[in-house]
């Protein structure tokens, strides 16, 4: 059985399906997953509300929260799946509020020392998987989710997002990424569609041979105690 240990983070917009498909991936492959702190975020609904007022703390906020789950994630010896990672935060939300107006510059710079010096104890997933979708279906399948909160967010700031991700995955460089357009897929609904996903993701490990094969020992197994 393989022994080697798998981390992934599921990078994207607001709306792009990460904690779905997290989820879904945690279950086909028995990975732990880590999740983003929205319910329990005790900064989200004022910063929709304020965003210049309480847009460094809830940076801070997630920028503490992401750095303790990417340390447990490697540290621990189970393979892993993020719901979104470290470094989003600062090449795209902490970057989008400075450069929109909404961050202090002085906030911006400290914001900046404190993730960087975090990141030097950080070691990179295994591979990035991007979700690209379009400002349409973003707003499409925010209004679905029905949270107060998201209801006003504007549509430039979805767009400014949308192009401070491409800008970050176009020039990210500390390890294997994969991008998938996830406008007109749905993982949830269609297995095909997932499927899909799943295979793409196998074939950019490096690990995806004994990664398999520990599949299918694991699929053995539970075969034999199905007929025991």
């Amino acid at each position: 059985m393989a022994t080697e240990k798998i981390f992934i983070a599921v990078a994207g917009n607001i709306g792009t399906g990460k904690t779905t498909l997290t989820n879904l991936l945690s279950k086909r492959f028995s990975w732990t997953a880590h999740f983003e702190a929205v319910i329990d975020n005790p900064y989200l609904a004022d910063f929709y509300r304020d965003m210049s007022r309480w847009s460094f703390p809830l940076q801070i906020y997630f920028l503490n929260n992401r750095f303790k789950a990417h340390q447990n994630i490697t540290n621990g010896t189970n393979s892993a799946i993020q719901d979104r990672s470290i470094y989003e935060d600062a090449n795209i939300f902490a970057r989008n509020l400075y450069e929109q107006g909404q961050m202090e510059e002085r906030d911006y710079n400290n914001y900046l020392d404190l993730y960087r010096a975090m990141c030097q104890f950080l070691t990179p997933p295994d591979l990035v998987l991007y979700l690209r979708k379009s400002l349409p279906k973003l707003k499409e399948r925010i209004a679905l989710r029905g949270r107060e909160y998201e209801k006003n967010i504007p549509d430039e700031y979805l767009s400014n997002l949308n192009r401070y991700y491409d800008d970050w995955m176009e020039n990210y460089d500390l390890g294997k990424k994969l991008i998938i357009d996830s406008t007109d897929i749905d993982f949830l609904n269609n297995p095909k569609d997932f499927d899909t996903v799943a295979q793409k993701i196998l074939n950019a490990l490096d690990q995806r041979d004994l990664f398999l094969e520990s599949r299918n020992v694991d699929s053995r197994m539970h075969v034999s105690v199905a007929h025991a």
